[in-house]
């Protein structure tokens, strides 16, 4: 009998929304216990979750526990991931990784040191399209790749989306679509390029710093629109950009090779039409449904965040898993903050 995990999520909004019901669904771990300041008695209750605590520290002290979640925001994940790595535990992080490169050099190191298994929270490298262009370059049916670009447009940042006041506004505890957004596309860009980039350079934008929700006025110092070009050596670059302030809701990955290309658009990273083209013919390809889509009435992102916790649960068993690492994590840390995306850590 296969043996089941303990896990305490950390964070009650995406952690209870996403995080508990993907590891539920996946079917070796048993939640049991979540940590939050405010709301986590709530969401225990909301949610049929055993044990609540107002902090990590009280969660680590009162339960029993094989995993730590963290899925609190970023400006709590230093502190987290190190203090469970500090008990020993198996740590699944959400992005962005940290605050810094400094933050997230030291998680790679207590990772290191303590031998756990430990794994970032991007969960888009498991819906189909991703899945589809990745082994159409491992069989190299596009030839030498040239470029990829990956473009993510919404209206959710826009003057009048009325998106209400909170931590995400503010940059010191990092906010802003850079690290919700840009985050996940340089992860799939450099887990396409199969390697880290050698240099990366843009810059973020603030177009509607002055925000309205409910009656309340507030400043936002936080990008709303964020811009990158990458170089991989090798004749290979990727570019990126994801801005919330768009009138379109449109989602694109596309991959640039001497061959052919390769290109993945929908309105959303979940739903996607792909398309194979090159000097003859531009093609749609068929994919494959998402391995867990019956979990989708749950939340969009628990399909492909349960198809994480499978190469998740393989690590834990000791078995080869494609996971987006810690290592991942830094390397697009780096990124970020070579485009302005970096802050002092709060202690």
């Amino acid at each position: 009998m296969s043996r089941r995990f303990r896990v305490g999520v950390v964070g009650a909004s995406f952690g209870g929304n996403v995080h508990v019901p993907a590891y539920r669904a996946q079917g070796r771990f048993d939640v049991v216990a979540i940590a939050s300041p405010n709301s986590a008695a709530k969401i225990a209750s909301e949610r049929e979750i055993p044990n609540a605590f107002d902090s990590l520290e009280a969660m680590l002290d009162g339960v029993g526990l094989d995993v730590i979640s963290v899925a609190s925001p970023p400006f709590d994940h230093r502190r987290s991931v190190l203090l469970a790595l500090k008990r020993g535990m198996h740590v699944l992080c959400e992005k962005p990784f940290g605050l810094n490169v400094a933050e997230c050099e030291a998680m790679l190191a207590a990772s290191e040191a303590a031998g756990t298994v430990c794994a970032i929270a991007h969960e888009f490298r498991y819906t189909p399209s991703r899945i589809a262009i990745r082994e159409l370059i491992h069989n190299k049916h596009l030839g030498p790749l040239r470029e990829i670009e990956s473009t993510v447009l919404n209206g959710s940042l826009r003057r009048d989306s009325g998106r209400k006041n909170s931590w995400w506004f503010e940059r010191r505890r990092g906010g802003g679509i850079t690290g919700a957004i840009l985050s996940h596309m340089i992860d799939q860009t450099n887990w396409l390029a199969g390697r880290a980039p050698h240099r990366g350079a843009g810059f973020e934008r603030t177009a509607n710093s002055v925000r309205h929700h409910g009656g309340e006025t507030f400043t936002s110092d936080v990008a709303d629109g964020a811009f990158v070009l990458l170089d991989y050596g090798d004749g290979l670059v990727g570019r990126a950009l994801a801005d919330g302030t768009r009138a379109v809701e449109s989602t694109t990955l596309a991959v640039h090779g001497e061959t052919r290309a390769v290109a993945a658009s929908g309105p959303n990273v979940i739903e996607s039409t792909m398309f194979a083209i090159d000097a003859e013919e531009t093609a749609e390809l068929n994919l494959r449904p998402p391995k867990h889509a019956k979990f989708a009435s749950l939340h969009a992102n628990v399909p492909p965040f349960v198809s994480l916790l499978d190469e998740f649960v393989e690590a834990l068993d000791g078995k080869p898993a494609d996971l987006p690492t810690f290592a991942d994590g830094l390397a697009t840390q780096r990124v970020l903050e070579a485009i302005g995306y970096t802050t002092a850590s709060i202690d």
